[in-house]
């Protein structure tokens, strides 16, 4: 047995020893891609975590590129190392990828824009926004598709793609906004009344912000009627709750002053032979 084992290794000692080196090399590729997979977990984890507030669904997909990218290039490295032709190899999966691009040419779209929009944090969870005719909260998004909650609480699905062509609106970007309300009176009625029910509701209104005075402007005058606009700025959150409370507010205040607020009105004259 052991002259079986000294003729072998006579014989083929160079061979194992070449083989036993690229086992150590492999081995420490594999090494160094599971320390490479470590390094970006924490930097990822860090950025996510701290200062910078990277999104969560942009960390994951790092994750997986770092992951799968790195396994791949491991994978070619190793077969390289062990005389395998990786030049057709890597013709065979480019060739693949084509074909497999082709067939998927809008799932890829919807990908490129979901990295896209991530990238650039046009919008997070549980941001308001509207692009197009869809509108709603965002509720989750991947790198396929952005999932929405409308103020019906209808879920709607929505392609990347999609929200990256048009212009999208994001109504929780900033943290104030400005709402106006109008009002259109008939002509006989005084403007320096409207203007002072007008000045009394804002006064009694406390979640208009105080750095941005509200202001009451006369927005258009018709033959029979003028219209007024009364503008502030409020926070984000409560736009909504400030908007319903001061429209009836606004009527109320109208109604006890002995304003009246025109409504379309039609005149049938029934002639008779």
């Amino acid at each position: 047995m052991n002259k079986w084992i000294f003729e072998l290794w006579a014989n083929y000692s160079d061979a194992i020893l070449g083989f036993g080196r690229k086992l150590l090399v492999a081995a420490i590729i594999i090494v160094l891609r599971w320390l490479l997979i470590r390094l970006g977990e924490r930097l990822i984890h860090k950025a996510t975590t701290g200062k910078i507030q990277f999104d969560e669904t942009l960390a994951s997909a790092l994750k997986l590129v770092i992951n799968y990218g790195s396994a791949i290039i491991c994978i070619i490295m190793i077969l390289d190392l062990f005389g395998v032709n990786t030049a057709s190899l890597i013709a065979l999966l480019g060739a693949a990828g084509v074909a497999v691009g082709l067939a998927l040419k809008n799932t890829l779209s919807n990908i490129a824009a979901g990295i896209i929009l991530l990238v650039q944090r046009s919008f997070k969870k549980g941001d308001i926004i509207e692009c197009g005719a869809v509108s709603g909260i965002v509720r989750e998004m991947d790198l396929f598709t952005t999932r929405l909650e409308n103020s019906d609480g209808i879920f709607i699905s929505v392609p990347n793609s999609a929200l990256w062509g048009p212009p999208l609106k994001n109504f929780s970007r900033n943290n104030k906004r400005r709402i106006d309300f109008t009002v259109t009176v008939t002509a006989p009625q005084s403007a320096d009344d409207v203007f002072a029910v007008l000045k009394d509701a804002a006064a009694g209104e406390s979640r208009f912000l105080p750095q941005h005075h509200p202001q009451i402007v006369v927005q258009s005058i018709g033959e029979n009627s003028v219209t007024v606009m009364l503008r502030a700025w409020v926070y984000s959150r409560d736009y909504a709750a400030v908007y319903a409370d001061q429209v009836k507010n606004i009527r109320e205040k109208f109604e006890a002053a002995g304003l009246a607020i025109p409504f379309p009105q039609s005149t049938i004259q029934v002639v008779k032979d």
